[in-house]
């Protein structure tokens, strides 16, 4: 029996699996393979693809159980969703905060307490615990799951508006406009808001979901919308790769281009960002169809996987990149990294699969239905 999923879409899971690999790559200043994600050659990085595929997902999910069973019950079951990934939050906080001030302690490392934001936790305890129940507070590297929880939460409210893509999507903008020019944000331990705002990030969501849910005609021919889509993915890389990293060549562009450049934020998700991670998803859904068969071939499969059961891999890509990024400051070469990358991405895999068994095991495969012989028939009929 297969561990992978049948009847879904691959490229979802596939995708959703590279982002989580971007993750933890990301989470480690100086791997090498940290300057081959996304987030060095566009606007935008493995949140936005984790965010938009988690909307388009969730409108599979949740929007089917909708059209069978009704709102309340879909929107009961995206509540439940909510509270599980709050419970894997609050895990993780206790697991990830031990293993960071275990190793700030055994290395004489007081830096990572600072750099992680955990260092209140023995200057304030009982306000720290508080704020991390309320989801107030959030160390560096456990700030996706607590916007996920609300996206979910706010999705859970939204649902019935999937029958009215376009109401929902204004909605969805206004809300957006509006965190991002007043600004709207929830209150965090610093008072500064969310690392990630959910106000804000909702509108990925919501776009993946109703492309899921309610796929629209597009406004210009295919062709027109793949020379666009290629132009902002293009003139991404260009300022990305020549621009970004040279305050010289930077300081010749016209100020606004440079100040506009400068303010592109991640917090409130940027126009910039949320052009940027439409573009490449229009490009990649044109050039990869759900029935491409490299999909299935075995390369692919550790990713899908990840990607199948993405909440134990990212929880288990955490401790795993602070564990690695840890190795790697102690020893620098090529071979140190290679093996840290090889052993995270033998572990993420594994999760993926053990996850997958767990989810099959004691399944018994029907067996096949046979034809009756045609004699049979005749004498039963």
């Amino acid at each position: 029996m297969s561990l992978i999923r049948a009847g879904r879409d691959l490229r979802v899971d596939f995708f959703r699996g590279v982002a989580l690999w971007w993750i933890f790559t990301d989470h480690m200043p100086g791997d090498i393979l940290g300057s081959l994600s996304l987030r060095n050659f566009a606007f935008c990085d493995a949140t936005e693809v984790f965010v938009l595929l988690a909307g388009y997902a969730g409108a599979i999910v949740y929007g089917r159980g909708m059209d069978r069973h009704g709102w309340l019950y879909a929107g009961a079951d995206a509540v439940k969703r909510a509270w599980t990934l709050y419970i894997a939050h609050i895990f993780l906080f206790v697991v990830f905060s031990a293993q960071v001030a275990y190793s700030a302690s055994m290395l004489d490392r007081s830096d990572y307490l600072d750099e992680i934001h955990i260092d209140v936790l023995g200057e304030d305890p009982y306000r720290a615990l508080l704020g991390a129940l309320t989801l107030q507070f959030q160390p560096g590297y456990l700030n996706i799951l607590p916007m996920y929880i609300v996206l979910l939460l706010l999705f859970a409210v939204a649902l019935p508006l999937l029958r009215w893509p376009a109401i929902l999507g204004a909605l969805s903008f206004t809300l957006y406009a509006a965190a991002r020019a007043i600004p709207l944000h929830l209150p965090s331990w610093s008072g500064a808001g969310w690392f990630f705002n959910p106000l804000a990030w909702q509108l990925l969501f919501v776009i993946g979901a109703i492309f899921s849910y309610a796929p629209f005609k597009p406004p210009l021919p295919p062709r027109a919308l793949d020379f666009i889509a290629a132009t902002i993915v293009v003139l991404g890389v260009f300022l990305q790769i020549f621009v970004s990293p040279s305050p010289q060549l930077a300081a010749h562009l016209p100020t606004f281009v440079s100040d506009t450049l400068l303010s592109v934020d991640k917090d409130s998700l940027h126009p910039f960002r949320l052009i940027s991670i439409l573009a490449l998803t229009w490009l990649t859904a044109r050039l990869v169809q759900p029935s491409a068969r490299w999909l299935g071939t075995s390369g692919a499969a550790p990713f899908v996987l990840m990607g199948q059961h993405s909440l134990p891999v990212f929880c288990a890509s955490i401790g795993l990149s602070f564990l690695g990024r840890m190795i790697m400051e102690q020893d620098e070469s090529l071979a140190a990294q290679i093996v840290v990358n090889a052993a995270g991405f033998a572990a993420m895999s594994a999760v993926g699969a053990v996850a997958a068994w767990y989810r099959i095991k004691g399944q018994v495969p029907r067996p096949a239905r046979t034809a009756l012989p045609s004699a049979s028939r005749a004498d039963t009929a």
